[in-house]
């Protein structure tokens, strides 16, 4: 059996990162996924009962995908292969197919959000036949990002982010663990910095372990140990840690718009704060802006609409770090607006009745007569022009037959809105039926 092959080791070797040292052996010492492998869960029922199928593990980065994969392929007891969706084409993918012996092959494939067509359908005979059980690892969402036919033949289990005691537990283990961690070299960290560490890296459990032991190796020497300073610490700490992918970009423009929508401008601050603060796509935050404006605020402050552009053309133009402080101030004040979706809501309604085929004719008197032959076609015939009216208002139809009674807007009594209600409902109370319809008069 190769050694890539051969299932993987148990983490410690000294030259190893200690990210890797200290990755859990079992799933007693895997940290913030007792959903997953807690007493009874879904991951240990399978290993306990050898019943493990393929798996699409995701979740942001950091939370213990890989370390979960090596748990398994310790308790499968099959030949183990780790591939990288963009690094392995179909040709290591065949190759470890092929390899896979009577008692078939564990493959483990990250990044598999990344995987090609032809890598899928190499992939899933192998899959169907049982020669390969397949675990996936990818911080997108597979939903998204996956094709039906790999995510229907895998169960697909969500890790989700480390709470700041979890990672702060795995810190204080890794001090005191005398092989796997950091204590041969009598490291000295103060309890105040430990936790602010462990709420600093955004549920990353590797970029804290990463940043702790590169902090001690290289602190000074002291009588009482190797001294770590707050400020040596955070040099041995990425810059940007709030990073996330692009399926969970796309959730927390969700969950500011759902804020905006409930006018709860401090939630739909801290949302965006969350967006600025991995700097992501300014042009895709201004664009839902807009239409949070329109579908969310509507008529209830029709001027809502020009502001979400203003702010988020202004956002374009400084970028960032400025483009923060226009978005800010609409997102701020789109929450505080009163609130109407009853434009956005009629147009739906209108959507499903042209879906369904009706109104699909247009009335002869609304049809344009700007053309030679028109008249005699009928088109615009019976039109009144209802400006030749007081109060630039005639009763006509303007519907199709076949829904003209149906009301599409309905205003709602708040904002602004109430002022458009008020006035339809004066329109609406002086509209009569007249059958036959009054001569053109313009």
């Amino acid at each position: 059996m190769d050694e890539r092959s051969a299932p993987p080791p148990d983490p410690g070797p000294a030259h190893e990162p200690l990210a890797a040292r200290m990755r859990p052996r079992t799933l007693d010492e895997v940290v913030g996924q007792a959903h997953l492998v807690g007493p009874g869960r879904i991951l240990r029922r399978m290993l306990e009962s050898g019943a493990l199928r393929s798996l699409i593990l995701f979740g942001p980065p950091g939370t213990g995908k890989t370390s979960l994969v090596h748990i398994i392929a310790r308790a499968a007891g099959r030949p183990f292969v780790s591939l990288n969706a963009v690094q392995s084409g179909v040709k290591e993918l065949r190759e470890a197919i092929e390899a896979a012996g009577p008692g078939g092959l564990l493959l483990h494939v990250d990044e598999v959000h990344r995987f090609a067509r032809n890598q899928v359908e190499t992939l899933l005979p192998a899959v169907e036949d049982g020669r390969v059980i397949f675990i996936g690892t990818t911080t997108e969402n597979p939903y998204l990002s996956l094709p039906p036919a790999l995510r229907s033949r895998s169960t697909i289990l969500e890790l989700k982010p480390l709470s700041p005691e979890d990672i702060e537990a795995v810190l204080r283990r890794a001090l005191a663990d005398p092989e796997r961690g950091l204590a041969r070299w009598r490291p000295v960290v103060d309890e105040a910095l430990l936790k602010k560490l462990a709420g600093a890296v955004g549920g990353d459990l590797r970029e804290a372990l990463n940043a702790l032991e590169l902090a001690v190796l290289t602190a000074p020497e002291t009588p009482a140990g190797r001294r770590v300073e707050e400020e040596r610490l955070w040099e041995c700490l990425r810059e940007e840690l709030q990073t996330f992918s692009e399926s969970d970009g796309y959730d927390l423009l969700s969950a500011l718009q759902k804020s905006v929508r409930g006018s709860d401008p401090d939630a739909a601050l801290f949302y965006l704060a969350r967006l600025v603060s991995v700097r992501f796509d300014l042009a895709t935050i201004g664009r839902r802006l807009v239409v949070m404006a329109a579908e969310d605020v509507g008529n209830a402050y029709p001027q809502a609409t020009s502001i979400a552009l203003a702010a988020a053309q202004a956002a374009l133009m400084v970028g960032y770090p400025e483009a923060r402080i226009p978005l800010a101030q609409a997102v701020a004040f789109l929450a505080a607006c009163p609130k109407s979706n009853a434009a956005y809501a009629g147009l739906e309604k209108a959507l499903g009745h042209i879906a369904a085929g009706r109104g699909l004719s247009v009335p002869p008197h609304l049809r344009d007569a700007h053309y030679q032959g028109a008249q005699r076609l009928g088109r615009g015939a019976g039109y009144l022009y209802p400006h030749d009216y007081p109060g630039n208002w005639v009763d006509q139809d303007y519907l199709p037959e076949d829904v003209r009674d149906e009301r599409y807007y309905e205003p709602t009594a708040n904002g602004m809105e109430q002022q458009i209600r008020e006035r339809l409902e004066r329109l609406r109370a002086q509209r009569r039926r007249r059958d036959p319809r009054p001569p053109s008069s313009h």
